[in-house]
């Protein structure tokens, strides 16, 4: 046997057990309480619900860095595309809150 390096992503890792265990909503935690367009620029703009379809174009725009908040968009879009009710992208302090982070649904 020979070790290799690698690198897992641990969103997609939790969204795939989320989807394996058959959770309805699905939380990843980071460190801001909503995900943003624009994010620290003018037109900065927090999204409380977003679709698939939104996300996928804010991806393709890159409103999210690499390395940050798309591989948590890519996870959340894997969960609800895969039987997931919503995945839900806030800070650990949110949690709790009803209205907290952004949704990411159908």
């Amino acid at each position: 046997i020979m070790g290799v390096e690698a690198v897992i992503d641990k969103d997609l890792a939790s969204a795939l057990t989320a989807v394996e265990i058959g959770a309805d909503e699905f939380y990843i935690l980071t460190d801001v309480p909503k995900i943003y367009i624009n994010f620290r620029k003018p037109g900065e703009l927090a999204l409380d619900v977003i679709t698939i379809k939104e996300a996928e174009e804010y991806l393709a725009q890159g409103h999210f860095a690499e390395g940050s908040m798309a591989p948590k968009v890519r996870a959340a879009l894997h969960f609800v595309k895969n039987g997931g009710k919503e995945c839900i992208i806030t800070e650990a302090g949110q949690l709790g809150n009803p209205k907290c982070g952004t949704r990411i649904v159908w």
